[in-house]
């Protein structure tokens, strides 16, 4: 591993699981000698339950804006706002209460927030209006062509763009890009869905519809084991799976470190469990998982 480099990870559920960060994230910076040496937490990301530009999952996320951003700003990691809705019009951008998100946002006054965008019309929207956001290119938008994925990874607008999981199969295809596009890739590491999902694109369609709070054909997941929701163990089995030894042997020596890890809707105790497994060290998970569960204000089921 090239000594310089860092994994940064990107959490889930910055509105959903702020009360599991709560006890994490000092827990994190108090006792480093935990976690591993290799890795640093670069954004949290997420959006409050019912907001119009919302997209990727539905979620229940009800911690207030302003509590959530003292918490990021407290420990000086980037917020992410999750807009990522793929159906949006031109009468949805005046929407009052994601733009009263996105002012919020733009003047946290900590570390700079982003957002993840799946809409081309959001882009321009928030390019225009809300520059001092940086964007999220976001996974929704299915791009599982490479050669597409690299024109994504060189357009300005963008400071990242987390590609369909199913391009983590190929890192011989990512070694012949440019250093610069390695660094913008943010590799989804945990994605439990199918490799040889058709109706990826349409899953992610019935949530933005959802959203949107519009009528249409419900997508009903007939992926194997899509009945069965998300299990972190059937993510770590899969082809596209990015473990800690690949990102150590194969990606950070090729120059990818930002890694996002999904996990909104899924629960404190698993997203716990992806944080024992992606940053703590071994010795060290029984002590930290402990700390947790022991908090008597989390309740982690």
């Amino acid at each position: 591993m090239t000594e310089m480099l860092k994994a940064w990870y990107h959490l889930p559920g910055l509105f959903e699981f702020e009360a599991l960060y709560r006890v994490f994230l000092p827990l994190y910076r108090e006792h480093r000698e935990y976690f591993y040496d290799w890795c640093e937490i670069g954004s949290i990301y997420g959006a409050p339950s019912g907001c119009l530009w919302g997209g990727g999952r539905v979620t229940d996320g009800d911690a207030d804006p302003r509590r959530v951003l003292a918490l990021t700003r407290d420990h000086g990691i980037s917020p992410r706002l999750t807009f990522s809705n793929l159906l949006l019009r031109e009468e949805h951008l005046a929407d009052r209460r994601c733009n009263a998100l996105c002012d919020l946002f733009a003047h946290s006054g900590g570390p700079q927030a982003g957002v993840i965008v799946g809409s081309e019309l959001l882009t321009r929207y928030l390019r225009e209006r809300r520059p001092e956001l940086y964007l999220v290119s976001s996974t929704t938008k299915t791009i599982t062509d490479f050669d597409a994925c690299a024109r994504e990874l060189d357009r300005e607008e963008f400071r990242y763009v987390v590609p369909d999981f199913r391009l983590n199969m190929v890192p011989d295809r990512w070694r012949a890009l440019t250093e610069r596009q390695r660094g913008k890739a943010e590799l989804l590491c945990n994605e439990c869905c199918w490799t040889g999902c058709a109706d990826r694109r349409r899953c992610y369609e019935d949530v933005s519809r959802r959203a949107l709070g519009e009528d249409g054909p419900e997508h009903l997941c007939r992926a194997p084991g899509g009945g069965e929701g998300y299990r972190f163990s059937r993510a770590m089995e899969s082809p596209a799976f990015i473990s800690t030894d690949a990102i150590l042997d194969t990606w950070l020596p090729m120059g990818v470190t930002q890694f996002k890890l999904e996990g909104r809707g899924l629960g404190s105790a698993v997203v716990l469990e992806m944080l024992l497994y992606y940053m703590t060290r071994p010795e060290h998970r029984l002590r930290v998982r402990e700390e947790i569960y022991l908090d008597g204000m989390l309740d982690l089921f």
